[in-house]
């Protein structure tokens, strides 16, 4: 069999490198099995340690995190849809506490001229 009737790598089905995994492909994989990044940095002076920083990414869809057990962001309020309600409702909350606790000190404040005057 000479080199012209030989198949090429390509026609073969055969990756290479000019033919390789495109980005999407690669990154349906990564989100599909996940990865985790981890590293430390630290910042000394001679033996005194300055800074220590630790640092752990994982990198996976949600379906992967809710599998291996994360889904701390469904009970986040800053990351919930409902932030906003949740924020002015609070809000309101507080006001309300503000005014109650003045009228409670309004209220103590003229309780004892009552007494004062009934004697």
């Amino acid at each position: 069999m000479n080199s012209q009737q030989r198949p090429s790598n390509i026609q073969r089905g055969v990756p290479t490198s000019t033919q390789g995994s495109s980005l999407a492909d690669i990154l349906e994989r990564v989100l599909d099995k996940g990865i985790v990044i981890a590293g430390d940095i630290s910042v000394s002076v001679g033996s005194t340690e300055l800074l220590n920083i630790r640092i752990r990414l994982l990198i996976a869809s949600v379906d992967k995190a809710r599998e291996i057990g994360i889904n701390w962001w469904e009970s986040d309020p800053y990351l919930s849809s409902q932030t906003k309600i949740l924020t002015e409702s609070n809000q309101q909350l507080l006001e309300q506490v503000k005014l109650l606790q003045e009228e409670v000190k309004v209220l103590k404040e003229l309780l004892p001229q009552e007494n004062q005057a009934n004697h």
